[in-house]
């Protein structure tokens, strides 16, 4: 009888513990990062956009937390990209533009196996994770760097063509979990790439596991100036802008319509009350494909833009959201980039942040509480690479130290400094007037950066023509 009352407490007990254990699953926030390609600063009404509308977006600033002063990990996609997904800056990140060198040939560089992505740190958390959208930090005939293999047990992406040889991609296949029966974006049957991606997530979010938090990374194509074709033809036709422009705003609205969806279904399922938001964009607005990012002051009026280590070119919104926990229409003017979001992810988490991470959490700042601040925020680019030719490799450099920034293109060009308390638009160079910042910050320079294979440092190349020796074309950008 005594062996038969403590069988069934052990049972009782058991069966206590393991309740318990998925209620703290559950009890975990999901987490929903958004992460638009190429939104400038001043592209969303929140951020001072008087002409196109973004109502979702503005909506979710108003009952969150808006940020003023944060940043991307560079001005380009894959270094950016490279640089939220490890917690590296742009001087310590294996990927430090969209091309590397190798043996004479510029190809893509892939994040390396032994780099942690937040991918694979939230399935060490306890997360079910999915990937939808443009990763770009893979080589395309290697699947083992695709997203499906570096941390989410579901990946939806497109996968750019091989440059030099070996297989082929059409860009519109999508490729579900790496298999090969993916689906093909018909882009007659939908307004814009990011509404076929969106539906992606909504199914995801339909048949995801019940018991454990998610992580769902967007990742999204608009308003990337390769996205030229959309099927919606009546957005903004009334403003009698040249068709570039109008389908400009439309995407920037159309995304907007996207991120609406994933609220509502999020919300209907009655999961939104207990997830974490974050938007962004991967670099500042870009004036490509016709697009003249003055028309829309896309930068909100900072100088620079894509490719811009200046502050138009790196400075990007960020929108937080965490029903109750958040506080409606808080701002920020914490100084923070994307290297940010692995601690701070680790932080909701509740797990250590892997040590490779440069990034300071701002899970503080979004609570209200004590924010660590960074010493300084380091960026650098190098933008040679296929077609493009540029004065020591296209390198740029730039730090900012408080209400100070530096810039400095190529490793001997004069540094610049500005003092973005009193000139956020950096008009007024004041390095002969303050030689003790031009040192500081010039050593800084020196020190934040270290070599990584495919990009010498100061990004010096002698004599090298990638353009003149393979054909390529400026689309292959």
């Amino acid at each position: 009888m005594k062996r038969v009352i403590y069988l069934l407490f052990f049972v009782v007990l058991f069966s206590s513990s393991c309740n318990t254990a998925v209620k703290e699953k559950k009890e975990k926030p999901n987490i929903l990062f958004l992460l638009a390609d190429d939104l400038g600063y001043g592209e969303l009404g929140i951020y001072g956009q008087e002409v196109i509308q973004t109502p979702v977006l503005d909506g979710l600033a108003q009952n969150g937390m808006r940020f003023t002063d944060f940043y991307a990990g560079t001005s380009v996609c894959s270094p950016s990209r490279a640089i939220l997904m490890t917690g590296k800056h742009a001087g310590h990140s294996t990927i430090r533009g969209n091309s590397g060198v190798f043996d004479d040939i510029w190809k893509r560089v892939p994040l390396r196996k032994d780099e942690i992505t937040i991918g694979e740190m939230m399935q060490e958390a306890g997360y079910q994770t999915a990937f939808i959208g443009k990763w770009h930090l893979d080589n395309p005939n290697d699947v083992s760097t695709w997203a499906r293999s570096r941390g989410f047990d579901y990946a939806v992406q497109e996968q750019w063509a091989s440059r030099f040889g070996g297989r082929e991609f059409d860009k519109r296949i999508h490729w579900i979990n790496n298999l090969n029966d993916s689906m093909f974006y018909d882009q007659e049957k939908y307004d814009c790439i990011d509404v076929f991606r969106t539906n992606f997530a909504l199914e995801y979010l339909d048949k995801k596991g019940k018991d454990q938090p998610f992580f769902l990374f967007m990742s999204y194509r608009i308003p990337h100036a390769h996205e030229r074709y959309i099927r919606n033809k009546e957005l903004y036709a009334d403003k009698g802008w040249e068709e570039t422009e109008r389908r400009h705003a439309a995407r920037i609205t159309l995304l907007d319509e996207q991120v609406g969806r994933l609220l509502n279904r999020l919300d209907e399922m009655g999961e939104l009350d207990n997830t974490v938001v974050f938007f962004t964009s991967d670099n500042g607005a870009h004036s490509e494909g016709k697009h003249d990012h003055l028309f829309f002051e896309s930068t909100g009026g900072l100088k620079g833009y894509k490719r811009d280590l200046y502050e138009g070119g790196i400075r990007t919104p960020l929108i937080c959201y965490w029903e109750n926990k958040i506080e409606a229409g808080a701002k920020s003017n914490h100084i923070g980039a994307f290297y940010d979001f692995m601690p701070t992810l680790a932080d909701i988490a509740g797990i250590e942040t892997p040590a490779q991470s440069d990034g300071i959490s701002i899970l503080p700042e979004l609570m209200g509480k004590e924010q660590p601040q960074h010493e300084y925020l380091y960026w650098e680019l190098q933008l040679d690479g296929w077609n493009r030719i540029m004065p020591n490799g296209g390198f740029r450099q730039a730090v900012r130290l408080g209400k100070w920034k530096g810039v400095r293109y190529g490793i001997n060009s004069p540094t610049e400094i500005y003092n973005l308390e009193e000139d956020i638009n950096e008009t007024v160079n004041l390095a002969g007037q303050n030689p003790g910042i031009v040192v500081k910050i010039n050593k800084l320079f020196e020190e934040a950066t270290i070599e990584t294979p495919g990009f010498p440092y100061g990004g010096v190349i002698q004599d090298y023509r990638p353009a003149e020796k393979y054909g390529l074309e400026k689309d292959n950008l």
